[in-house]
């Protein structure tokens, strides 16, 4: 992001968009397929019916696990949502806004010296967007973290 370009209007929210909706068109998918496996098959018994249905369920859950990284900044801080976890961080917290070549998603650097991913920033099958999304998520850790560092 050029020093002359805007930042943009807040809240903002990062996520690998095209990513999400490869896993949950294959959740769907896959959920859709057993359970007409489970109706169609007339030898299966109640429960092996319920079982499909299930696994179906699983893969789509697990699936929508996968989906739910992001990274949401406003102007207190960002919150950073990864497969189980949620983290708050303030501006001031945020040192350095990290997507080196070969790195799967964003790392951020922060002030207590460790290193935090932010999994909603990923060059998977988007890596313009997710180099974009970093110049971003980095001129807004310059413009509200260093200001507060003073």
């Amino acid at each position: 992001m050029s020093a002359s370009a805007p930042l943009p209007e807040l809240p903002v929210v990062f996520r690998p968009t095209r990513t999400r909706v490869v896993l949950v068109t294959i959740g769907i998918l896959m959920f859709l397929v057993l359970a007409a496996v489970a109706v169609l098959l007339d030898r299966l018994s109640p429960g092996e019916r319920i079982s499909f249905i299930f696994t179906g369920g699983l893969f789509f859950g697990g699936l929508m696990v996968l989906s739910r990284p992001k990274v949401v900044a406003d102007r207190d801080g960002v919150t950073v949502v990864n497969l189980t976890t949620t983290r708050r961080l303030t501006w001031p917290e945020v040192i350095r806004v990290n997507l080196r070549t070969g790195d799967p998603w964003v790392y951020l650097d922060l002030a207590d010296g460790t290193s935090y991913p932010a999994m909603g920033i990923q060059p998977g099958i988007a890596r313009q967007q997710a180099i974009g999304d970093a110049r971003t998520l980095r001129a807004l850790a310059e413009e509200y973290g260093t200001s507060s560092r003073g």
